[in-house]
């Protein structure tokens, strides 16, 4: 087989760059090692930036975004017993961010590739990649019990973080930075309306808490919990009664209770793999990067690596810019270290680290003193509906 741009993994990240290149006639295949279903099963978080909403559109894959996702103009932080809102609309210019599921926005993507005729193979076993230090990159898998070998100009990366393309380079070629959190976040999904309009992210001395959608009628919430906790030692009665000892109590009295429909714990993480690109090897989202879902930066951190290099690609491709090809780690990068530092920010900011009431105060009168001010709320507004893609060129 040949192609121009060997795409590993169909997550929105790879179908994403897929459609993208596809509509400026850059041949591309994606393989991915599950199947379509269980691609579509994975159930993420879905607040999407303003530079996501339009690379969507761009993609052709936003129309059902826009008829059915939620604008949403604002959020709200809620510590010692009282909620501020940041208007992210006024304080940015006009830019809001869209509530739209990942598991939404990665079958429109499949939908539109489905519909452009573009190749996805689905199911492709013992997938590597050789060669990506030569002119000569190639990759090869197993379908259907025959060996298949891809032949191409460039391998994406689209795998995510325990993906092979990561794994696939020389030890001596890469670097990791990680942290690791001591807690993590148990989750409900459940058949009930949300307790406001817009998210709400909580600070309370028994630990973080989060009220989030997914649509009018079913709500996404969160406590923060012990690594240790087992799902099995959550009932609903419990995982409710927690919830309202973290809400202020006018949010608390009009919460609507009821079955979970879906119940997990995740653990919370930090890390960074640099360099991004490796001969003709090229990382992006997951297989890069992994951020702590505070600040909702994780599904749009892989939208400004794929920007940046379905950038680099077209431009190498359509005007001989091969040279703007090493840039896209060193530009990816500076937007990746920027999201990591809100995120971390967000994290410590809301989450309890330990019984320290000292360290407690201390996040109270942060989060005071940035609300406080019309540049501090603009700190936070500017970093959640996400900072601008940086032109590569």
């Amino acid at each position: 087989m040949r192609t121009q741009v060997a795409i590993i993994g169909a997550g929105p990240s790879g179908l994403l760059l897929g459609q993208l290149l596809h509509l400026q006639g850059i041949d591309n295949v994606i393989l991915e090692a599950r199947s379509g279903d269980y691609v579509l099963s994975r159930i993420r978080a879905g607040v999407l930036e303003q530079g996501m909403m339009d690379l969507l559109r761009k993609a052709g894959a936003g129309a059902r975004m826009d008829r059915e996702g939620h604008l949403h103009e604002g959020i709200s932080l809620s510590f010692s017993g009282r909620r501020e809102r940041i208007d992210l609309k006024q304080l940015t210019g006009g830019k809001t961010v869209m509530v739209y599921g990942q598991t939404e926005v990665t079958h429109d993507l499949m939908d539109a590739r489905q519909a452009a005729g573009a190749q996805t193979i689905y199911e492709a076993q013992d997938v590597a990649v050789h060669d990506f230090y030569t002119d000569h990159p190639r990759v090869t898998f197993v379908k259907d019990g025959q060996l298949v070998e891809l032949h191409c100009d460039y391998i994406a990366g689209c795998d995510g973080f325990h993906g092979v393309t990561r794994q696939s380079v020389p030890a001596d070629a890469i670097r990791t930075f990680e942290r690791v959190y001591p807690f993590g976040w148990l989750g409900v999904l459940s058949h009930t309306p949300p307790v406001s309009d817009e998210l709400i992210y909580a600070n309370h001395e028994r630990g973080f808490a989060l009220c989030s959608m997914r649509t009018p009628t079913l709500s996404r919430y969160y406590v923060q919990c012990s690594l240790e906790d087992k799902v099995g030692e959550w009932s609903d009665q419990r995982f409710w009664d927690e919830l309202k000892r973290r809400l202020p109590a006018d949010v608390a009295d009009t919460l609507v209770t009821g079955p979970s429909i879906e119940k997990s714990i995740a653990p919370l993480r930090s890390f960074v793999a640099e360099p991004m690109k490796y001969g003709r090897l090229f990382l992006v989202g997951d297989a890069a990067h992994i951020v702590p879902p505070t600040g909702a930066k994780g599904l749009n951190l892989a939208a400004s690596d794929v920007s940046t290099l379905y950038d680099v690609l077209r431009m190498a491709y359509q005007e001989g810019r091969t040279d703007l090809l090493d840039k896209y780690s060193e530009v990816c990068l500076r937007r990746i270290w920027k999201a990591e530092r809100f995120s971390w920010w967000m994290t410590s900011a809301l989450h309890r680290f330990s019984d320290d009431p000292f360290a407690q105060r201390i996040q109270e009168a942060e989060l005071d003193y940035f609300t406080g001010s019309v540049a501090g709320r603009t700190t936070i507004a500017e970093n959640y509906v996400g900072l601008p893609y940086e032109v590569v060129g």
